[in-house]
């Protein structure tokens, strides 16, 4: 799997399943030239990109789990996140391999989004590939991308990936509705009167 950035330098992205290579584009001798060997992501990150726009029609973990990124210090996370949204999967996906991160393109109550958004074969694959290759993780929030089989060629699914520690949150607060009400309902938060 692969993919290639465009702007001031030219960027290819490879993984052949034995670790992710980048190489930056050789203009004057025509050429890919090997910039990272074995790139890594690290296992936690202090950024996540998602499309804020639409926080009222996301599913409570996703909203739980950016109100603890937006809680920084003084929430469960115990460090503070910056967001970042570029609109583009290729992009954020260099940005995770280069920076760190988690991005979140997951699918939410809107007419035609129940499945997500991005095409499972040619999009969530691939960038699940790359990035699991670079140590990260890539989830539905509830299953792992690469364990998913397409039904049809443009088959959707949400796309949640990066840095395996905010993945492995996301997965938590999917499979536990108990965490999601404690990031929800202050009443009941880490700070709040009952903790449960």
């Amino acid at each position: 799997a692969g993919f290639v950035t465009y702007g001031p330098q030219t960027s290819l992205v490879l993984t052949l399943g034995e670790g992710v290579d980048i190489f930056t584009l050789d203009r004057k001798a025509g050429c890919f030239r090997l910039a990272r060997s074995g790139a890594q992501i690290a296992e936690a990150c202090e950024e996540f990109a998602i499309n804020a726009s639409n926080r009222r029609h996301w599913d409570p973990p996703v909203r739980a789990f950016i109100d603890e990124c937006l809680a920084g210090v003084e929430g469960p996370a115990n460090h503070n996140f910056n967001m970042r949204w570029i609109g583009s999967l290729v992009a954020e996906a260099y940005r995770i391999l280069t920076r760190g991160g988690v991005f979140l393109y997951p699918s939410d109550a809107r007419p035609g989004y129940g499945d997500g958004r991005l095409r499972l074969t040619y999009e969530a694959h691939p960038m699940a590939m790359i990035i699991e290759q670079a140590g990260g993780s890539a989830t539905t929030g509830r299953e792992r991308i690469l364990d998913l089989s397409a039904q049809s060629l443009h088959q959707r699914a949400p796309l949640i990936m990066g840095s395996s520690n905010e993945v492995r949150r996301l997965e938590e607060l999917h499979c536990d509705p108990l965490l999601v009400a404690s990031v929800s309902a202050p009443l009941f938060a880490r700070r709040g009167f009952f903790r449960l």
